[in-house]
């Protein structure tokens, strides 16, 4: 059985409900409101559809453990290059709509997702990387920040390995913050490389309920990060 939801911000606990359902649908219906999106990554669920809008919660999440990060031979020389410039924060309205851009299954980043997630980056919970070459942006990622866990949404790049290398500050920044909970929802290849794996839901819902315990400040700054996520300035 699914929940239908109102307009009132409730969610069922995705602990209980449905957890025999594997494909780990929750919830149909609502809206994309602050409010409502604040308490659905509180619970660890998130919305995946448009329409009709969906929410859910699967029996296997994919995290990162902020103390394995893999960073592989090729990633590692282009990092040494430092071709890029990376910063914090600084153009998430065009990071969001260079991802809503890129092709995907279903086309789930509809405007009504890109207008929901600039409001909540404009209520400091969405936040963003870029990176830059020269003066243009060629690649970034975005996510949503609640307590000292981070949901990584979506990335892109326009030249060769410029998502990673927006990924991988990303993650050396959240370390370097003190955050202890990253979440990416589903492992791809590229995720994969860094070193992300799966975890069951209730393993990850109580490492989020930990991880609500605590809030973090989001890096709002560009800083260079070692491998082991400290900062070098």
């Amino acid at each position: 059985m699914v929940a239908f939801l109102n307009k009132e911000p409730w969610f069922p606990d995705p602990r209980t409900y449905n957890r025999y359902l594997k494909d780990g649908l929750i919830a149909v219906g609502g809206d994309l409101s602050v409010r409502r999106l604040e308490l659905a990554y509180r619970m660890g669920i998130f919305p995946w559809t448009d329409n009709p809008l969906t929410w859910w919660c699967p029996e296997q999440r994919a995290i990162f453990d902020l103390d394995q990060i893999h960073i592989g031979r090729s990633l590692s020389r282009t990092l040494r290059k430092n071709n890029f410039t990376v910063t914090f924060d600084q153009a998430f309205d065009r990071v969001i709509q260079a991802c809503s851009q890129v092709p995907r299954p279903g086309g789930w980043l509809t405007s009504h997702f890109v207008r929901a997630y600039q409001q909540l980056h404009q209520n400091n919970m969405a936040h963003s990387v870029e990176c830059w070459l020269g003066n243009d942006l060629v690649g970034g990622v975005y996510g949503v920040g609640v307590g000292s866990a981070f949901a990584g949404e979506s990335m892109f790049y326009q030249v060769a390995n410029a998502s990673k290398v927006a990924l991988t500050h990303l993650l050396w920044g959240l370390k370097a913050s003190g955050y202890h909970l990253v979440d990416i929802q589903m492992v791809t290849p590229v995720t994969s490389s860094m070193g992300a794996f799966y975890i069951k839901r209730d393993d990850y819902l109580d490492r989020l309920e930990e991880a609500l315990r605590r809030t973090c400040t989001f890096p709002t700054s560009h800083s260079s990060y070692r491998r082991d996520g400290r900062s070098n300035s």
